[in-house]
């Protein structure tokens, strides 16, 4: 057979499809394996160049594929759909990242490690706890207000009603305090366990010395810290720290046309946890400079711009810091105070 150069590999949970070439670019290999074919079939291959879309399970078979020798790059999966043709089957998806991965533009994702992953999924659990967690709360204050209790916001105003329910005098009908019994005991479960996934996530943070870098900088705690290095195993992937400000979603979009160049609203691309994540420390940050006047910079900002697109602007600035840091591994440098 013909030397294998390359090979677009498409994942599946059961069936994958493999479509390789020779160095002439030319197909030489199409072939359907079971999951369980998949290393035996990679494992009698001379090394080579396999390509797959980032998606589901994609960093696990890249650590896998990558011990038998192989280079594996993995593409977003937005960046394959233009080099698939006409309808979609699995075949033309591994064909399309055969392709993808040839050319010199491509942009690839690093792929990450066990313990990477791990955090991840403590991130995933814990934002998962606290919508269901946001649910309940909302689900209590509208209940309790349908029969005209209505409490002051945060958590101090839920547990006041929370507290409603266990009164003997509590203004609810039975049959509502019977149900809403069980929603605050699901409030109060949920609530717990957001809080122990916190903790680890923050252990976890200040074992990492990349995250305890990255706690120095006054917008990121160890929640953000943690989140960034799992997301990001290798910031040398992005040229800039606007290019990760970029993939984050947090610089505006382009619009471009007869040479003029028009920008708009921030894209909202990539990772919505982490932007949303960044803009909340950015929004802490803000609170507490508006009150003590502390940086000239955003006091200047606020003049000028309403307080949710500073917010948003010092969230682009907090994430080139983190690129700088995390990119050339050097430790956070607090500006100069302004000479008076």
């Amino acid at each position: 057979m013909t030397k294998i150069s390359m090979i677009g590999l498409d994942l599946a949970k059961s069936i994958f499809q493999v479509h390789a070439v020779d160095a002439s670019g030319r197909p030489v290999l199409r072939k359907q394996l079971r999951r369980a074919q998949v290393l035996k079939f990679f494992g009698g291959l001379e090394p080579c160049i396999v390509g797959m879309e980032a998606c589901g399970s994609a960093h696990y078979w890249a650590r896998e594929l990558a011990k038998l020798g192989h280079e594996v790059r993995l593409m977003p999966p937005a960046y394959v759909k233009p080099y698939i043709k006409r309808n979609k089957t699995d075949g033309r998806d591994a064909e399309g990242c055969c392709e993808a991965m040839q050319r010199p533009t491509m942009r690839f994702v690093a792929v990450k490690n066990e313990p990477q992953q791990a955090v991840q999924v403590l991130h995933r659990t814990r934002a998962l706890l606290v919508r269901q967690r946001t649910m309940a709360a909302n689900a209590l204050r509208a209940a309790f207000g349908e029969f005209g209790v209505v409490a002051a916001q945060g958590f101090k105003g839920l547990r006041t009603l929370i507290e409603h329910l266990s009164a003997t005098d509590c203004p609810l009908p039975a049959l509502a305090r019977e149900a809403l019994l069980v929603l605050s005991r699901q409030w109060q479960r949920l609530d717990d366990d957001v809080r122990i996934l916190e903790k680890r996530i923050v252990d976890a943070a200040r074992a990492d010395a990349a995250a305890r870098r990255l706690m120095q900088v006054p917008c990121i705690g160890p929640i953000i810290a943690s989140a960034l290095t799992s997301a990001v195993p290798d910031a040398r992937v992005f040229r800039s720290g606007r290019g990760f400000a970029a993939w984050l979603g947090l610089t505006p979009r382009q619009c471009g046309t007869g040479g003029k160049q028009r920008s708009g609203s921030i894209s909202k691309q990539g990772d919505r946890h982490l932007r949303s994540l960044l803009i909340t420390g950015a929004s802490a940050r803000l609170r507490y400079a508006r009150a003590r006047g502390s940086d000239p910079w955003l006091t200047e900002l606020l003049a000028r711009r309403p307080y949710k697109v500073v917010a948003v602007a010092l969230a682009a600035k907090t994430a080139r810091i983190a690129w700088a840091l995390l990119a050339k591994g050097e430790t956070y440098r607090a500006p100069a105070p302004a000479a008076v």
